[in-house]
């Protein structure tokens, strides 16, 4: 059984620290040298937990909590997102990452993974208060992170915008315009084309090469997302352009069901613009319960993680599943829906698209040479396919499932580069 690493990380083998720890044991015996090193994947590096005190639009003084952790820098800085949500906690963080570690060894970027976060609800900040909250947040963290140790970026709750005021407050630190600190920056300051879409576009292209591979043809088949922001909506969006119905959705304010196909464009705009889901038009608000008991061809997880819970798992009628979230499904979960013969693409692979594209716009702010949109998405799709036939081939080479395929490839990179380098001192 894995040790916590930490020891105020709690022992509950539902949290998300837990379950990173529960697929690392999955993939060791395949690991086979390497696995003398496989206690290396069990702890973070470093985690840093700072008070954020900001002054209130009213006068008073408020306190938040922020974390940073990064699990893993033998292959390079590392990289992952920043999310504001009030149940941000510091096991969920290094959880992810730990994902994230995952994630970039599998598409073979060249980056460790990292990911932080501040335990606040957005909306109860004024627009001042916000800017405040992330630029103190990023004063704090500061010391740990740069172009070259650890370049964040937008996850839950967090948008360009964030990254612009990071952007800056580091590069006000440091005494220099460090463009390269963080990405999905704002186009104006550095930013790439295609980033905003690039999460949700990935999660799309990984579903269409793998519902290919089952013979299921996305046009005409029956669609349900979880999750309609910026990944669950864009990949929606991309379902609905390639001829499939998107017959559910849900999002942070109910689920909605439309048997015919729901107007994924009017419903994106419709929620841009301030309204709710659950009073889109065209559509029927249903229970939760009701949405998970949908039929579908595509079942797309795209909010938190532990969604796909062992009693959903049980009945939920899908035939494939593809996480736009990150750690959506359980291991038990994982466990019931292979026996049923569900097919899962796992995060670490299916989301990879916004760190993809964020390595594209490292590079373009190293070099200050910017590329196309349609030369940006040309080169996502490529290291998408190619990632994913790898693990495929990797899945049925060693009879597993394709997360433990992705974990195959992804640990054994980087423990590798962990032998190659050594301990020092």
């Amino acid at each position: 059984m894995s040790t916590p690493g930490l020891s105020y990380v709690p022992n509950n083998p539902h949290s998300p620290w837990q379950m990173y720890l529960q697929q690392v044991d999955r993939v060791a015996p395949h690991l086979g040298h390497l696995e003398r090193w496989v206690e290396t994947l069990k702890r973070c590096k470093r985690v840093l937990a700072v008070d954020i005190p900001i002054n209130r639009d009213d006068g008073t003084v408020a306190h938040f909590e922020g974390f940073r952790a990064q699990h893993n820098m033998s292959r390079g800085p590392g990289k992952g997102g920043v999310r504001f949500h009030p149940d941000v906690t510091i096991d969920e963080v290094m959880a992810l990452a730990g994902w994230m570690t995952v994630k970039n060894a599998a598409l073979n970027l060249p980056y460790g993974g990292a990911k932080g976060g501040v335990r606040v609800d957005p909306k109860t900040l004024t627009r001042p208060e916000l800017e405040r909250l992330t630029r103190r947040y990023t004063s704090e963290i500061g010391v740990i992170i740069g172009p070259d140790k650890d370049i964040p970026a937008p996850d839950v709750n967090t948008n360009d915008q964030i990254m612009a005021w990071m952007m800056d407050t580091y590069s006000m630190n440091v005494g220099a315009t460090a463009t390269g600190v963080v990405t999905g920056k704002p186009i104006a300051l550095g930013g790439s084309l295609g980033r905003k879409e690039a999460t949700g576009r990935g999660v799309y292209i990984a579903a269409r090469e793998t519902a290919r591979a089952m013979n299921l043809d996305i046009s005409g088949s029956r669609v349900v997302v979880q999750g309609f922001g910026n990944v669950g909506g864009i990949a929606a969006r991309l379902f609905k352009a390639a001829g499939a119905h998107v017959i559910g959705l849900q999002d942070a304010s109910g689920a909605v069901v439309n048997e015919a196909g729901i107007d994924v464009d009017t419903a994106l705009d419709f929620v841009a613009n301030g309204g709710k889901l659950c009073e889109f038009h065209g559509v029927v608000p249903i229970s939760e319960a009701e949405f998970w008991d949908l039929k579908s061809d595509i079942f797309v997880p795209a909010a938190l993680e532990n969604q796909l819970t062992e009693e959903r798992a049980k009945t939920i009628s899908t035939k494939l599943v593809v996480e736009g979230a990150n750690g959506p499904t359980t291991p038990a979960a994982d466990d019931i829906l292979h026996d049923r013969g569900i097919l899962v693409v796992p995060d670490v692979i299916a989301n990879a698209g916004g760190v993809t594209v964020s390595y594209f716009e490292w590079v373009q702010d190293f070099s200050s040479f910017f590329w196309t949109e349609a030369e940006i998405n040309d080169r996502l799709e490529r290291i998408m396919v190619e990632a994913l036939k790898a693990v495929v081939h990797t899945a049925e080479k060693n009879k597993v499932s394709l997360r433990t395929a992705a974990f195959i490839i992804a640990c054994t990179r980087v423990l590798t580069a962990r032998e190659l380098r050594g301990l020092y001192p």
